[in-house]
This record gives structure tokens, C-alpha cells and sequence, in this order.
């Protein structure tokens, strides 16, 4: 049985990690720098991110590689290195996850390719559905569990990146998409409309991340609930809406104590799988643990 599927047998809430994103940023990683090079650069300061995590609550934690295809990496001329930096990438949350006497989750992240699919752009369905393969079998090879597919728009590309990743691997698959438009997606999906077009598709969970803040996404969830009461849901809100501060830096205000009162009403929407995305960190995560009463095994003791 594979490890998430086991996790949820406990009919439990299962918490996932934070932004990736945000804490590079803290580590030092500056604006045009590839976060996907840094798997290879500074591994140990990646399992350390992984390891803060864990150490907060998470079961589940998500790869250093959203932007690993080919067509993301390319903006760093890096787009020859897919296999070397998602196999280093699941490497790398493999060593933090199996450095726990528990479980905890592997999932490789795969994020939008940057393009617009035809008619609107120029990218094809099957050079999309190439790039997810080929990123697929690097964070397969790298030892993932399940893949996660996120922060998405288009239902056609979400269905690229799924079949890519079939046609490569067997493993379960995780789908959100970000509705951060109007309660759409920025091209225009509804929330009963992703749940109507990815239920049918075989996934182990579908949800929502990123977006506005934590009330829209709770929104979200609570009309996927409505548009289908027995799929497994998922919420990986942001910490907050974000603001530029003196400096120009990007900062979120949701505060611990927030992300713990959005995750116990998230729970209550409907979703399983709760964790949180940009601006959130172990803080964050710690506080929501202890709001859902699912703090790492043996924290306190």
C-alpha cells in the first residue's frame, strides 16, 4: 500500500508542509535565481527546510521542484538539467522523511510549465505532456510517493501533466489548482468545474492552494464539498494576503494564530489534506498541528 493511502486509513487530518518559495528566500536565495538549482548547490540547507517541517508536524512534505520542467528551467538555462535537479530534489526530501522513525510523505512537486497552451499559446498538448514525463521520472527515480501536481489554472494542462506522469509511473496522483481569480481559476474554472473534470481522471485527492488568502480558499473548499461529498479534498492556503513592505519586500500578514483558526475551519469545510503555501513556514505549521491535534509523533515528549 502506498504510504499516503496508509496515512489516510486513520481517517485523520493529514498535515502537509508550508511555502518552499519563502523559506529559500529567508536561506538567501535572490530574485532570478533558480530555486530548482539550489537542490544540487546547497542540499543540506533544502533537507534542512524539509527537516523544520517534519520536526513541526507535517506528514506529508512536497520536493524542491515547482518550476522542474524543462520549460521553467529553460528561463535559467538549466533546461538540459530536468533529470539532475528533480532526482536531486526528491533525493533530498527522501533523506529528511526517512531520517524519522514514522512516515512521512514524499510528494514530488510539479508546478505549472509557464506557458500558454494552443489556441492561446504556442505549447503543445503533447510537448506539455512530454515535459511532465520527463520531470515525472526524475522525481520517481529521486524515490517520491506520490506526485503533486499544483498552483494551476488549466484543466487541459493539469490533464498533460497527468497523463505525462502515467506514462511514465503507476504512483498516486495529487492535483490543486489556485483560484485566485473571482473564486476562478485565472482561466476561468470554477471550483465544482475542476471537482466535475478531475474527479473522473483517477487522482487520490484533488484541492486548492495558493489564492487570495485563507477565507477564499476555505470557500473554495466548501464549494468543491458542495459539488461532490465523497472526494478526498486538499488545502494548502496561503498565510495571509501579501503586501510589499519598505524595501520592496513581499511579506503575508497571517499570523500563526490565523493559519491555526483557518486550518481547524478548513477541517470542518471539508478537507483532509491541510497545509500551507506562500509566507506560511514551521511556525505556521506548528501552530496548525497543535490546532488540529496532530502534532509530529512524540513532539513534547
Amino acid at each position: 500500500m502506498n504510504p499516503l493511502e496508509k496515512l489516510l486509513e486513520t481517517k485523520q487530518p493529514i498535515l502537509l508542509d508550508g511555502a518552499m518559495g519563502t523559506m529559500l528566500m529567508n536561506a538567501g536565495l535572490k530574485q532570478g535565481q533558480s530555486p530548482d538549482e539550489w537542490n544540487r548547490q546547497y542540499p543540506e540547507v533544502i533537507r534542512k527546510i524539509h527537516r523544520e517541517y517534519i520536526q513541526a508536524g507535517s506528514r506529508l512534505i512536497l520536493t524542491n521542484s515547482f518550476g522542474g520542467t524543462r520549460f521553467r528551467l529553460e528561463m535559467h538555462n538549466l533546461q538540459d538539467r530536468v533529470a539532475e535537479l528533480n532526482k536531486a530534489a526528491a533525493a533530498n526530501a527522501r533523506a529528511a522523511a526517512d531520517a524519522v522513525p514514522y512516515s512521512v510523505v514524499v510528494a514530488g512537486s510539479m508546478g505549472p510549465s509557464g506557458q500558454l497552451l494552443q489556441p492561446m499559446g504556442m505549447l503543445t498538448i503533447e510537448d506539455a505532456k512530454g515535459a511532465f514525463a520527463e520531470q515525472a521520472a526524475a522525481l520517481a527515480a529521486g524515490g517520491v510517493d506520490v506526485f503533486w501536481i499544483e498552483t494551476m489554472s488549466d484543466l487541459d494542462e493539469v490533464k498533460a501533466a497527468i497523463a505525462g506522469i502515467r506514462s511514465v509511473s503507476n504512483l498516486p496522483i495529487v492535483a490543486t489548482m489556485s483560484f485566485d481569480t473571482h473564486g476562478h481559476t485565472m482561466m476561468g474554472v470554477s471550483p465544482a468545474k475542476a471537482i466535475d473534470a478531475l474527479n473522473e481522471l483517477d487522482l487520490l485527492a484533488i484541492g486548492a492552494n495558493c489564492g487570495t488568502g485563507s477565507d477564499e480558499l476555505i470557500d473554495t473548499i466548501k464549494a468543491m464539498r458542495a459539488a461532490n461529498p465523497d472526494v478526498l479534498l486538499v488545502a494548502k492556503a496561503n498565510a495571509g494576503v501579501p503586501k510589499i513592505a519598505d524595501g520592496g519586500d513581499i511579506i503575508y500578514d497571517g499570523t500563526p494564530e490565523v493559519m491555526a483558526q483557518y486550518a481547524v475551519d478548513v477541517r470542518a469545510s471539508g478537507a483532509t489534506l491541510i497545509g500551507g503555501c506562500c509566507g506560511s513556514t514551521p511556525i505556521h505549521i506548528r501552530a496548525m498541528a497543535e490546532a488540529l491535534g496532530c502534532p509530529a509523533p512524540g513532539a513534547g515528549r
